[in-house]
């Protein structure tokens, strides 16, 4: 496969001593089989590891693969690059997603969780994330594919990009709607007097649904739509690798989540102040928290919209 530069570039590097060369040897079909990518504009610094220097054109050797590279693999790097923001955003999402299993159960435990004599675990609302999920599945498929297909006229609706910018959108919804619902506890318990007691609010659990529900959509639109977005993306010789970084960003929330309430709980109980989050939840604030969530959640949507607006797609030649 001789030189084939790409036309955008033509002039780019006119650096003494060296010939810019769209460098990709023969060897490497073996590795990468017919996943030859082109060049493509943006982030040129790297363009200069597929650049041949007077000293390999003398000797003809070409083997270090520390001087030299060929394009298929400086592509990949930049492929990766442009990856990383979107991949980034994916964290604060996770972050809201863990507290179905923290801070969603502790504001459960202090509400009324009674039917007759029985009494619900608090952890137990979760079913009403997979509930959520069960039903989001057949109704995305079924109802809002063939809606987004006729106005789009992509075959699959939505693309991954979109797809992810709903899920995101909806995390604000049920951090929001989490806000909403503590508010309306916390108000209960200042009417009947129980702010100084540890003692559950007659709020009905089952009014947490709402924001299990929500949080049950927003994972069907941002981790499926990661997962293919990755998939995709991703140069064909790192799919695996790319997949697995898409499932990273679900710990990387977990310990932002208590990064989040260590930073929080340390800051609201300076000078001996009960903080958001006290033992007594009846006596803080647990809604701030959930407001600032949906606030984060907000300012990460914002930059994902402009970093997806940015973003080029992968392209094989």
């Amino acid at each position: 496969m001789g030189p084939s530069p790409d036309p955008a570039y033509n002039g780019s590097f006119n650096a003494p001593g060296c010939l810019f060369i769209a460098y990709a040897i023969i060897g490497s079909l073996t590795r990468y089989a017919n996943a030859i990518l082109r060049l493509s504009a943006g982030v040129l610094c790297l363009d200069k590891a597929a650049v041949v220097s007077d000293t390999e054109l003398k000797t003809g050797d070409y083997s270090n693969a520390w001087r030299l590279c060929t394009v298929t693999q400086v592509e990949e790097l930049k492929i990766l690059i442009r990856m990383f923001p979107i991949w980034a955003t994916g964290i604060v999402f996770s972050a809201v997603y863990a507290q179905m299993s923290t801070m969603f159960v502790e504001q459960g435990t202090v509400m009324d969780t009674a039917i007759g004599s029985f009494r619900i675990p608090a952890a137990s609302l979760s079913t009403f994330d997979t509930v959520s999920v069960i039903v989001w599945v057949p109704v995305y498929d079924r109802i809002l594919v063939p809606i987004a297909r006729r106005l789009t006229g992509k075959e699959r609706g939505f693309s991954e990009l979109q797809r992810m910018g709903i899920g995101l959108f909806l995390s604000v919804l049920c951090m929001s709607a989490a806000a909403i619902i503590e508010i309306k506890r916390l108000q209960l318990a200042r009417d009947l007097g129980l702010v100084d007691e540890a003692v559950a609010v007659p709020l009905s659990i089952f009014w947490q649904i709402p924001q299990y529900f929500i949080l049950g959509a927003a994972e069907i639109f941002t981790f499926i739509g990661q997962l293919e977005f990755f998939y995709d993306q991703s140069p064909d010789a790192m799919r695996s690798l790319c997949s697995a970084l898409s499932l990273m960003t679900t710990a990387l929330g977990n310990y932002l989540s208590s990064f989040i309430l260590t930073v929080v709980t340390s800051i609201t109980t300076q000078g001996g102040k009960p903080g958001w989050i006290p033992n007594n939840l009846n006596g803080g604030h647990l809604d701030y928290f959930f407001w600032l969530l949906a606030a984060l959640s907000f300012c990460n949507l914002v930059i994902y919209i402009f970093c997806a607006k940015m973003y080029k797609s992968k392209k094989p030649s």
